[in-house]
């Protein structure tokens, strides 16, 4: 899984640009801030490696990002959060509805009555993240330049790059202090502005290894500077515990919107999925419906044609059982099921066997006979033969107990 780190130069330069589009720093970080990849391409060229990288973290420069340190009543952090532009609206130029306002959470070092609030133009920010998004970005984070530079105990940090409008410019004072300009590109010039608004503080300043040399001539007429060559990990370090997250006060225009893109055509399809086979299945069931309906009809055709008298019709199968079974009833036939024919089939299929006297007795309920055996009476084998010999009147003998049997009528 990797993550890419890509950052923005600031809107000066990209402005001030012939019509082209503007160099981004990028870098392509593994889980373990190993930087596997790096590089200056333009935004839209990137394609490749924003859909293929598990995040995206976009530094925007600090000379776009201002920090505002605001005075803050006792709210809950949802209540402050809807309060933040009337806190602001003094502090900024325009509306605060034309910008992203994003609260960094509380450190150490502050009490709650003062918070610090990152603030950039809403409309800017939404298309380089559309931009990220239709490029296939799977998570955005946007984190203000400024906050990302590694800040030395007790000191400031600085980094210096050259574009096309001239010099920019990122400084951080403190943990949630920080603050970008563009400057022309008068490097001594550039160095004195860096000191003074440092303060007294001791000064790092991260430079590209080509401007080194010449900028090392430069800082030994600066007090308390320190150069050091710009890497990618001290970006990548700092970067990792850096807020707030500007892509956030977006809402669906950051990840949240790509990743329901993403879902949008599987959820199509499982939906239509869905519809055909709850379309099949009311289709099924109509047509077994129908069926029924003719099934019952031709049935209570047959009873009518058979038993014109009878005026009501319920169950026309059951009625014609039980008209059945009382027209053989009538004419002296004996039911498979009734006391007299079990008992009797039982009685000749148990004097095949030989044993006569195993009865204690026997109980007709339930359309069935429950026979109870006299104790060590009879054996496995015999009812071994019994169920074959009930099996041909067609009765069905079951050993429902130790010395229990039960006879049903009406079994193959």
């Amino acid at each position: 899984m990797t993550t890419l780190y890509i950052r923005y130069p600031a809107r000066a330069a990209t402005e001030g640009g012939a019509g082209t589009a503007p160099a981004c720093q990028f870098a392509l970080a593994g889980d373990g801030g190993n930087v596997m990849q790096q590089g200056a391409s333009a935004l839209g060229n990137l394609a490749d490696m924003v859909a293929g990288a598990r995040r995206v973290v976009l530094l925007l420069a600090a000379a776009d990002v201002t920090l505002l340190h605001v005075a803050v009543p006792p709210l809950s952090h949802a209540r402050l959060k809807a309060a933040l532009p009337a806190l602001v609206e003094d502090q900024i130029l325009g509306d605060p509805d034309d910008c992203v306002l994003a609260l960094a959470p509380l450190t150490s070092t502050q009490d709650g009555s003062t918070r610090t609030v990152a603030v950039v133009q809403r409309a800017w920010l939404e298309v380089l993240l559309k931009t990220l998004v239709a490029q296939g970005a799977q998570a955005i984070t946007a984190l203000p330049a400024q906050l990302c530079l590694p800040l030395p105990p007790g000191g400031a940090a600085a980094a210096l790059a050259p574009t096309d409008a001239g010099l920019e410019l990122t400084l951080r004072k403190g943990q949630q202090d920080g603050m970008g300009l563009t400057v022309a590109p008068q490097p001594e010039a550039a160095l004195q502005m860096l000191r003074a608004l440092a303060g007294d503080a001791p000064l790092t300043l991260y430079l590209p290894a080509a401007l080194l040399p010449q900028y090392q001539a430069l800082a030994a007429d600066v007090p308390g500077l320190t150069l050091e060559t710009e890497h990618w990990a001290h970006w990548l370090s700092a970067a990792k515990s850096a807020a707030p997250d500007l892509a956030a006060g977006l809402g669906a225009t950051g990840a949240q919107s790509r990743a329901w893109q993403r879902w949008r055509w599987p959820l199509r399809l499982a939906l239509l999925a869905v519809l055909v086979n709850v379309a099949g299945l009311n289709i099924e069931w109509l047509r077994m419906r129908r069926e029924a309906k003719e099934m019952r009809e031709s049935m209570t055709q047959i009873f009518r044609a058979a038993y014109p008298r009878e005026s009501v019709i319920l169950d026309p199968a059951a009625q014609m059982r039980r008209n059945i079974a009382a027209a053989q009833a009538g004419s002296g036939q004996v039911a498979p099921d009734e006391f007299t024919f079990i008992a009797a089939a039982f009685g000749e299929a148990l004097a095949a066997t030989g044993k006569r006297d195993v009865v204690a007795s026997m109980e007709y309920r339930e359309r069935s006979l429950v026979v109870k055996l006299k104790p060590n009476t009879a054996d496995a084998a015999t009812l071994q033969q019994l169920q074959a010999a009930l099996q041909q009147r067609g009765l069905a003998l079951a050993e429902t107990a130790a010395g229990v049997w039960q006879i049903r009528g009406g079994k193959a």
